[in-house]
């Protein structure tokens, strides 16, 4: 079995359009948003959810002011200074700054702090009309991003197990945060779908410098490359000399967002397209 990650700098290049092309030309996959912040796979995919899984996040702390005592012990030893006293209802934990780390609950002598994990965050395995797809989701302001999507990922691998399945694709998460690391951490191969702007460039420099942290198997799609020939070609340059495969460069347009809206991949939109070609190389490249 290997395992494909699908990355971009940025959100808008096209990753997540790319990623379910591919499903439409992919056999025996399991597929894996690891988007988990942002996820939108499923917007294609049409998900028919059979599982549903509660992930437990961060821990929530809360101050019983009835049980404190005043002593500031918590106010003094918390590293974040995330708990303050207000002058009305006492000693307050501000949730924006508190990590969780729970070591005011360990210290405090009056037992009037507590903690609970947050459970807001659900992953799924469904089954859609290209196979198997396990993905997540998470609310507003949630934390542990790069745990819920390793969990994610094992799950997808369980189910390759079980199905035989000779592939996963993840599509994962724009940037190179801890998500994206949860992304690329076993993967065979990397695929980073750019776009021919400065950010794109540069994002590109980003994610060559992540992916090989970990000795993974790098390739690059340009994606609508011909609306700036000549940042595209800047990136091809860059790619010589990173010794980094150009898998495939794919031009604007129009009938890609046609294909979105319509809820379909590309190739079941328009499969004699020229672009559905482009795809299916980059797929033959990639199995190879």
């Amino acid at each position: 079995m290997k395992e494909i990650t699908v990355l971009s700098g940025k959100g808008g290049t096209g990753k997540t359009s790319i990623t379910a092309a591919l499903a439409s030309v992919a056999e025996n996959t399991v597929f894996c948003d690891n988007d988990v912040d942002a996820p939108d796979l499923h917007l294609i995919f049409n998900p028919d959810i059979k599982e549903t899984n509660t992930f437990y996040s961060s821990w929530s702390m809360t101050i019983d002011t009835d049980k404190c005592s005043s002593c500031g012990v918590c106010t003094d030893l918390c590293r974040f200074g995330a708990i303050h006293y207000n002058d009305d209802k006492g000693y307050l934990i501000n949730g924006f700054k508190c990590e969780g780390c729970r070591l005011c609950e360990r210290i405090c002598k009056q037992n009037a702090i507590s903690s609970e994990r947050n459970g807001n965050n659900y992953w799924y395995v469904s089954d859609t009309r290209f196979g198997k797809l396990i993905h997540a989701t998470m609310q507003p302001g949630e934390d542990n991003s790069g745990k819920l999507v390793s969990q994610v990922r094992k799950s997808a691998r369980e189910v390759a197990n079980q199905t035989k399945a000779q592939y996963i694709i993840n599509d994962g998460p724009p940037g190179i945060g801890c998500a994206a690391i949860s992304s690329v951490t076993g993967a065979d191969a990397v695929l980073i779908v750019t776009e021919p702007t400065q950010s794109g460039l540069h994002d590109i420099k980003r994610l060559t410098k992540l992916v090989r942290t970990f000795n993974t198997e790098l390739y690059v799609l340009i994606n609508k490359y011909d609306i700036n020939t000549e940042v595209a070609d800047n990136i091809k340059d860059y790619l010589v000399e990173e010794n980094i495969e150009l898998i495939c460069e794919i031009p604007y347009n129009r009938v890609m967002v046609e294909s979105v809206v319509a809820g379909k991949t590309i190739i079941e939109y328009l499969s004699n397209d020229y672009i559905s070609d482009k795809i299916r190389h980059v797929w033959e490249v990639i199995k190879q």
